[in-house]
C-alpha cells in the first residue's frame, strides 16, 4: 500500500506543558510516513529547550523564528518547509489519537478526495475530558462554513499536488477558518472522516473561551478577509450568531 509523505505543521509559543504530549501524539501514529515542522514563534520559556530533545527523531524539523509574529505567520512558514503530498495541521497543546493519519488518509483514497477533516473531543487545561465530541455535517458546503468554522484545525488535511501550497492569511485570529474558506471555495464541499481522531485542548482565557472575543475576530474575517461593507458584514455577524447559538449545538455531542 501507498504511503504519502503527510507534512505535520506545528506553531508553538510559550507551549512548554504541552509540547511534548504533542509531539509524542505524531511519533505513536500508526501511519509513520510523516515530517514534524515544528516552528517556534518567539517561546520565552522552555519550549525550545524541549523541542531539542526530540529532534534525534530525523523526521522532526524545527525553525526558531527570531520574534513573535503570531500562529499565521508561524504556519505559513511551516508550509513553506513542507515536502509531503499531504499538509496536516496540529496546534502546540493539542492531541491525535494513534489511527488519526492512517484513517484519513485512507479516507481521502477511497473517496478520491483532495482535503478532509474529522470530529474531535474535548480536554481541559488539565488533560482531563470533558466529555464532549464536536461532529460537523456530513456534506459541509462553503455556505455552512462561511458562516461557522466546523472544520476544527487540528483535523484538517489537504493534498498539495490538488491544491499546491496554499498560503495562510498572516493575521493573529482565524486564519485557520479562512484557510479552510479558501479550500472549500475551489472544492464546493468536503467530507469529514466521520469519528473524532484527535483532542482538543480548551484553555483558560482562550478564543473557544471568549464570546466577545469571537465575535470581535469573526466580524474582521468578514470585514478584511472577504472585503464586505460594514452593512454586509453586520448581517453576516447575525447569521454567524444565530448558527452558533441554534445550529451548532447540534453537533456537539456527549462523548
Amino acid at each position: 500500500m501507498e504511503t504519502p509523505l503527510v507534512s505535520v505543521v506545528i506553531p508553538t509559543f510559550n507551549s512548554e506543558k504541552y509540547i511534548s504530549d504533542t509531539i509524542i501524539s505524531v511519533q505513536n501514529q500508526s501511519y509513520q510516513n510523516w515530517e514534524i515542522i515544528l516552528v517556534d514563534d518567539g517561546s520565552t520559556d522552555t519550549t525550545r529547550t524541549i523541542i531539542t530533545t526530540f529532534l534525534t527523531d530525523k523526521r522532526i524539523q524545527f525553525y526558531p523564528l527570531g520574534k513573535n509574529s503570531g500562529t499565521g505567520v508561524a504556519r505559513n512558514f511551516g508550509v513553506t518547509k513542507a515536502a509531503g503530498k499531504y499538509i496536516a495541521f496540529l496546534d502546540a497543546d493539542d492531541l491525535w489519537k494513534p489511527e488519526k493519519l492512517e484513517k484519513q488518509i485512507d479516507f481521502l483514497k477511497k473517496n478520491n478526495l483532495a482535503f478532509t477533516f474529522s470530529f474531535y473531543d474535548c480536554i481541559d487545561e488539565q488533560g482531563n475530558s470533558l466529555n464532549k465530541r464536536v461532529e460537523a455535517p456530513r456534506n459541509l458546503s462553503y455556505s455552512q462554513l462561511f458562516f461557522c468554522n466546523y472544520v476544527g484545525n487540528l483535523t484538517g488535511i489537504y493534498d498539495v499536488d490538488y491544491f499546491g501550497k496554499i498560503a495562510i492569511p498572516s493575521i493573529r485570529k482565524r486564519q485557520d477558518w479562512m484557510h479552510w474558506l479558501t479550500i472549500l471555495k475551489k472544492i464546493k464541499t468536503a467530507k469529514p472522516v466521520p469519528e473524532s481522531l484527535a483532542i482538543y485542548r480548551i484553555r483558560e482565557n482562550s478564543l473557544s473561551t471568549s464570546k466577545t472575543a469571537l465575535i470581535q475576530y469573526n466580524f474582521a474575517v468578514y470585514r478584511q478577509f472577504h472585503g464586505f461593507n460594514l452593512v454586509l458584514a453586520v448581517f453576516c455577524m447575525i447569521g454567524f450568531l444565530f448558527t452558533q447559538l441554534a445550529i451548532k449545538p447540534f453537533y456537539c455531542k456527549a462523548d
